[in-house]
């Protein structure tokens, strides 16, 4: 008997170590799948100029709508190599593309301050509240050139269902099978330096733009599902990355108080993606 309750002591101790090792936090290194990952969606949730740089009277203000394409990731990428050996692609592709609202202010000294929010409502089970913050200030170089400087951050949180999907929990042979829906948490923690140079040509209707950037990626990841058994996953994923940013764009006056902008942006380790850009003029200083 004494032995036979020391055998059950260990398999059941052993159980609880699988498991412990199991809901272990992860910190994977930069060339894994989930970091390659991380720095793809960074790129179309980074909140960038996306326009010709040009200065702000002092106490006016506009207001914007900007189309952002998310770029598909593919299967390799999608499918963990440190954090979950042996599970299949994570439920990356969720959406096409993304809206995000954006407010801009006039500073005195050429500076301007901008902020963006994509609100909490639930689409195609993704629920993102993300505040883009941004400092920017606008240099003109002699009559045709102007240097744009801008401090920026994406800050916030993406709730969906990442890690197990309607289709795996019906899938017999994923870990996901016949547990809920999960309803994972990332926050994406971007924070970004950038410098564009514009020219304003067309007798000043249309303007051209180069950029480049560096951006610090902190992307945190929490698993948050539950399995058949009861047992709940709460693992973190955290990974730190370091990106160079290019951009590159143009702007069109449609009318006095309203401009279009578009713009290619990418992280030249990660992915490019595209942007859309419209804004009006809404007030000046008198």
């Amino acid at each position: 008997m004494r032995g036979r309750a020391l055998g059950w002591g260990i398999v059941l101790l052993c159980v609880g170590a699988g498991r412990a090792a199991a809901q272990g936090d992860c910190f994977p290194p930069s060339d894994s799948h989930e970091a390659q990952l991380f720095g793809h969606f960074s790129v179309p949730l980074a909140f960038t100029q996306s326009g010709p740089p040009e200065a702000m009277r002092p106490g006016s203000f506009s207001i914007g709508l900007e189309a952002t394409f998310l770029p598909h990731a593919n299967r390799t990428m999608s499918t963990p190599t440190i954090c979950r050996p042996g599970k299949g692609p994570e439920h990356t592709n969720l959406l096409p593309g993304m809206l995000r609202p954006r407010l801009a202010v006039g500073l005195p000294a050429g500076f301007s301050a901008e902020v963006a929010w994509i609100p909490p409502i639930r689409i195609s089970g993704v629920r993102a509240n993300l505040v883009g913050l941004a400092l920017s200030r606008m240099m003109p170089l002699g009559s045709a050139y102007t240097l744009g400087l801008r401090a920026e951050a994406t800050l916030g949180e993406i709730r969906a269902p990442i890690t197990c999907d309607t289709p795996a929990l019906n899938d017999p042979n994923s870990e996901c099978f016949d547990g809920t829906r999960s309803d994972d948490s990332y926050h994406p923690n971007i924070l970004g330096l950038e410098a564009t140079l514009g020219r304003r040509v067309a007798n000043g209707r249309v303007g051209l733009y180069a950029g480049v950037g560096y951006n610090r990626l902190m992307p945190r990841f929490r698993v948050n599902f539950t399995n058949q058994f009861g047992d709940t996953d709460r693992r973190r994923v955290e990974v730190d990355l370091d990106r160079l940013a290019l951009s590159a764009g143009a702007g069109w006056k449609l009318s006095p108080g309203m401009e279009l902008a578009g713009e290619l942006y990418a992280m030249p380790a990660d992915v490019v993606t595209g942007r859309v850009v419209i804004r009006r003029l809404l007030g000046r200083a008198p």
